[in-house]
């Protein structure tokens, strides 16, 4: 049990104290972001919003993550990610708790719009912080320890947030995501100050290459939007099939939810290291989690038993394990040859994208055909993804080929 133990705590050494802080700080502001997992079932339950409205909303809640994160990388190039930073986590905390008193249609879609602006102006800066922080080999499990506190704070999030909405309602969900942001705030502010803290990379390009005009990022981008696309389902309309189908309770999806997060914290760190030290490509890897997470949708439809609910989280676990760290990797590293902003911006952008359509074409089509059959459409789509990967693998071979 204790070279257990000492093999896992062994894959944490190296990292920078300020991606420990980064970490942190990651973690207070994505413990407080439980409404989000819940935000479908709030606009249909609570505001009595039709399956299509609520797809709408959705949308505009991507198109502001798309228009937010844009500007982010903009202004981290211009202004510098600390600022940034700072700014998007001390606005959200106040929209967040602004947004609980909007009670129409489209007063919702412009609140949920710039909420996200503001929101994920955040997400280029941090990951520009993140690389800058880093060594140049510890960037993947840089990434891993950021994505195991924003884990960590999502197994946390929808466990506290269904105890919230049984004892209080959801009002209380959007006093707790604003507390949390304005706390994350003042934690950026007190310990990473760019006055004290230590980078580690920091990447200067001479002749900067736009991410606008390299071909194989293009592809990259749009695998990410279809793995986006599948992996968003998540967080709209599998919640209410575990609602309306499964017939579980909002107190039963959140822990369901939170298993997702704990197994992550977990296991990601060991997994990511072992994949790390079998050499083996990024791309290829990032492939197997999609591939993952298409199963993770086909399962539903083989049995009507309840314990495949938690097979199919634990194969949608497994790919988000593989795919977010190597993917966010694969990016750090294409950037290094241009802006870093704009690469990252873009990096991001296709997720924005993926909130844009994702949730209102699952809303549609659950609505229209109904889950089982939106469920082999996913499925199918996601393993487009994977075709369109090893695509990618073909085209940066070429590249290398090329090069003098």
């Amino acid at each position: 049990m204790k070279t257990l133990f000492r093999n896992y705590t062994n894959t944490f050494r190296g990292l920078s104290r300020e991606v420990w802080w980064l970490s942190l700080i990651t973690f207070v502001n994505r413990s407080g972001t439980m409404v989000i997992p819940f935000l479908s079932l709030y606009l249909n339950k609570s505001l009595n919003f039709s399956m299509p409205d609520v797809g709408w909303i959705m949308s505009f809640f991507g198109l502001g993550s798309v228009v937010g994160t844009w500007i982010g990388g903009k202004l981290t190039d211009r202004i510098g990610y600390y600022k940034v930073m700072f700014v998007s986590l001390f606005l959200t905390g106040v929209f967040f708790v602004l947004l609980q008193y909007v009670e129409s249609f489209h007063g919702f879609c412009a609140g949920i719009f710039l909420v996200m602006l503001v929101a994920d102006a955040f997400r280029p800066a941090m990951f520009v912080a993140l690389s800058a922080y880093s060594k140049p080999e510890n960037k993947t499990r840089s990434v891993t320890l950021i994505r195991l506190a924003i884990n960590l704070g999502f197994s946390a999030g929808p466990a506290i947030g269904g105890f919230i909405i049984t004892a209080i309602g959801y009002q209380g969900l959007f006093w707790m995501d604003g507390i949390t942001c304005a706390l994350a705030a003042i934690l950026l502010l007190n310990v990473l100050n760019p006055k004290k803290v230590k980078v580690l990379d920091e990447v200067k390009a001479i002749n900067p290459v736009s991410a606008y005009e390299d071909k194989a990022f293009w592809i990259f981008f749009i695998a990410m939007f279809i793995f986006g696309f599948v992996f968003l389902q998540y967080f709209s309309t599998m919640p209410l099939y575990y609602k309306d189908n499964r017939m579980l309770s909002e107190l039963e999806i959140g822990l369901l939810m939170g298993f997702n997060g704990f197994f992550i914290f977990l296991l990601e760190m060991p997994l990511i290291k072992w994949l790390e030290d079998s050499k083996k490509s990024k791309v290829k890897l990032i492939a197997l989690g999609l591939f993952l997470t298409a199963m993770s949708f086909i399962v539903l439809n083989l049995t009507g038993w309840i314990g495949i609910l938690i097979l199919g989280m634990l194969f949608m676990t497994v790919g988000e394990m593989i795919a977010f760290p190597f993917s966010n990797a694969f990016a750090v590293e294409r950037a290094k040859k241009g802006n870093q902003g704009e690469y990252m911006a873009l990096y991001s952008i296709s997720f924005s994208l993926s909130h844009i359509f994702s949730h209102n074409i699952g809303m549609q089509m659950v609505d229209e055909f109904g889950y089982e059959i939106t469920w082999n459409i996913i499925t199918l789509f996601a393993l487009f993804g994977v075709f369109i990967l090893l695509y990618l693998l073909s085209v940066l071979k070429k590249e290398k080929l090329i090069k003098p």
